[in-house]
């Protein structure tokens, strides 16, 4: 899997052509316009589909597939993902790095104390928030902002944070 990146999850069918609803999980829906292919992840193999026209409603991008003309065709893939290899992802800029790659790192504070791992980021309107899993089970909610978190070193798995008033 770590190979291929996720840029959207198939929400649904749209027409009986054989068009789907993807829901982006890409920082820009745009993305969509560029890309040739991708593959859909099954849950047993990836299928490598070619893009044939990309259309927006809302938030979700519209798409149609090569070779795929029917509903029924489509239908079975609702909930799965849509994916790209690392060579077709985004080029990140410096500190910028892909969420995959950064969970599981050990989350370390500035004073040296280890507070946990990193088990999921989330999204919301104003920054992200890194949820850490401590040993003792309990979930730490960091938001991503400079003043707390301090270093991400996603090619040794590490993240330094400083805990400010009230995060715990």
């Amino acid at each position: 899997m770590n190979n291929y990146l996720r840029v959207g999850v198939i929400s649904a069918t749209h027409g009986i052509r054989g068009e789907v609803k993807v829901y982006p999980t890409t920082d820009d829906i745009n993305r969509f316009k560029q890309l040739k292919q991708v593959f859909l992840d099954t849950g047993k193999e990836y299928i490598e589909l070619e893009i044939e026209g990309v259309k927006f409603f809302k938030q979700l991008a519209i798409l149609k597939f090569k070779g795929i003309d029917n509903i029924n065709d489509i239908e079975k893939y609702k909930g799965k993902d849509l994916l790209v290899t690392r060579e077709n992802a985004v080029k990140l800029e410096k500190d910028e790095f892909f969420i995959y790659d950064i969970l599981g790192s050990a989350v370390i504070t500035d004073e040296g104390q280890e507070l946990g791992e990193l088990v999921e980021v989330m999204a919301t309107g104003a920054n992200d928030v890194y949820i850490v899993k401590t040993k003792e089970g309990k979930e730490i909610l960091l938001p991503s902002i400079k003043e707390c978190i301090l270093d991400v070193d996603a090619q040794n798995k590490v993240i330094k944070v400083h805990l400010m008033p009230g995060l715990l």
